[in-house]
């Protein structure tokens, strides 16, 4: 059974900064990736930015230098720090895990925290 806790958010003025956290209960040999998406009202969720297994990220052009995901391998938690915010990163966040269906497996799933929600003020 897979869980995502997630936690930070809140409300910030431009130009400042944001802390995301999301940890992950489930088996660990399954993990592929954790991440952070996002969705803005009237847009589709898009993704923020995302670490794999092995230790690359992927980062959304537009939070590139301003964005930056890391890792706590010992309690398999993602962090998200937001820095540099701007009006137009406000959305709901949700932490995603992508998670092998069985260790040999090709296929995974994708699981979704609830939501937490950024508000960047001008």
């Amino acid at each position: 059974q897979v869980q995502l806790e997630e936690s930070g958010g809140g409300l910030v003025q431009a130009g400042g900064s944001l802390r995301l956290s999301c940890s992950y209960s489930g088996r660990i040999s399954r993990l592929i990736a954790m991440g952070w998406f996002r969705q803005a009202p009237g847009k589709q969720r898009e993704l923020v930015a995302r670490i794999f297994s092995g230790g690359n990220t992927d980062y959304a052009d537009s939070v590139k230098g301003r964005f930056t995901i890391s890792r706590d391998n010992a309690k398999v938690t993602v962090y998200l720090q937001m820095n540099s915010l701007k009006p137009e990163d406000t959305a709901v966040y949700y932490c995603n895990a992508r998670v092998k269906i069985a260790d040999q497996s090709p296929y995974a799933n994708d699981y979704w925290g609830q939501g937490t929600q950024v508000t960047v003020s001008s």
